[in-house]
């Protein structure tokens, strides 16, 4: 591939917002309106909870392909042909996203709140909880990906090539996956509604997006895309805090009951994170990966797509259930997780490049 071709598929390097990088705080917030909210107006909250189609909540599914098309626009399928110039970078993000992050996810989470933390959680919500780890987990990052590269320096071929690659995947992948481990955590797999969740959340919006950006590019370029993906991120991004509001306006009862699930539902994605993150950060040096691909690798093994996470667990378990609960426990700690993950992979770069096998 010439330079001036990954030019042109690579993404613009994106800056982190300020409303990005205090996301965790617009959660936080989110939680306290929600919750008010829900014990103001119960009515209100009625109605879009009965605002249901073939199990799909409407309400709830405008705001979620409010949030996801405008980060698959981002996405450039046609990059996938640049797999193969780092194909061990490729190789050790995609044994991360499939083979060890959903599994790990589902034992951490079936270790800390199926064992140790069982005694200071609602019992009847238990596999709940670990079903949404699991929704969480099996859901590779796409559009932040994007942003945690550009904070790490990371090479743009790849993280496009890389994203486009895992949303390929998450197509065909993601319902086996989740009916598996959902099956091994004994939790019942409602087969019709996961495949509705996959075909409204993942098939379509990704057909769409493409259709979409291919017609952008075609009448406005690059430019007019940029424009575009510019006004509609603040969309996205209030799409997200409304229906963080609705799901905890249903949730404001259970958490003022149990003030410490969000804390202990925390503990396995921390762990879960940091530990994907070092893995995927390690393999690539003892491949000899290149650093500028080695970092945006480990952000990328250790990031969820929370947003399709949240939007399952809703379509799946319903806005009031333990599963959206903690899909949205991933939301809150995404943020400043992530960016300490970017810390240490940027300081640790010249021990990385020092030590990295030729």
């Amino acid at each position: 591939m010439t330079a001036t071709t990954a030019a042109t598929i690579a993404p613009t390097k994106p800056a982190i917002s300020m409303f990005e990088r205090y996301l965790s705080v617009w959660v936080a917030l989110c939680i306290v309106v929600g919750i008010a909210l829900g014990f103001a107006l119960p009515d209100v909250f009625r109605v879009v909870a009965s605002a249901e189609l073939a199990k799909v909540n409407l309400v709830v599914a405008m705001l979620i392909w409010l949030m996801i098309i405008p980060m698959l626009l981002k996405i450039d399928l046609t990059a996938l042909a640049s797999v193969r110039q780092h194909w061990k970078g490729v190789g050790v993000t995609l044994f991360i996203n499939w083979a060890v992050k959903p599994f790990s996810m589902a034992l951490l989470g079936t270790l800390f709140l199926g064992f140790l933390f069982r005694p200071l959680l609602p019992e009847t919500e238990i596999s709940s909880y670990i079903a949404g780890l699991i929704l969480l987990a099996a859901a590779p990052c796409t559009a932040m990906v994007f942003v945690w590269s550009n904070l790490c320096d990371g090479d743009p071929t790849y993280t496009l090539s890389q994203v486009a690659l895992n949303d390929i995947i998450m197509v065909f992948a993601f319902a086996p996956l989740v009916g598996l481990l959902l099956g091994v955590a004994s939790i019942t797999v409602p087969w019709e509604t996961l495949l509705i969740s996959v075909t409204l959340y993942i098939v379509v919006p990704v057909i769409v997006a493409q259709l979409l950006r291919r017609a952008i590019l075609s009448s406005g370029g690059p430019s007019g895309l940029d424009r575009l993906l510019t006004r509609l991120g603040p969309v996205s991004l209030i799409a997200l805090l409304t229906t963080l509001v609705l799901l905890f306006g249903f949730q404001g009862e259970a958490i003022i009951a149990h003030p410490l699930v969000i804390a202990l539902i925390a503990v396995p994605i921390l762990i879960q994170v940091y530990f994907n993150a070092g893995l995927a950060y390690w393999l690539s040096h003892r491949f000899g990966v290149a650093w500028c691909v080695a970092a945006p690798a480990a952000l990328i093994g250790a990031s969820n797509f929370f947003e399709l996470a949240v939007a399952a667990a809703i379509s799946l378990f319903g806005l009031n259930s333990g599963a959206a609960l903690a899909t949205v426990v991933g939301v809150l700690v995404e943020v400043p997780v992530m960016l300490s993950v970017v810390r240490i992979v940027r300081k640790t770069r010249p021990w990385y490049e020092r030590r990295v096998p030729s």
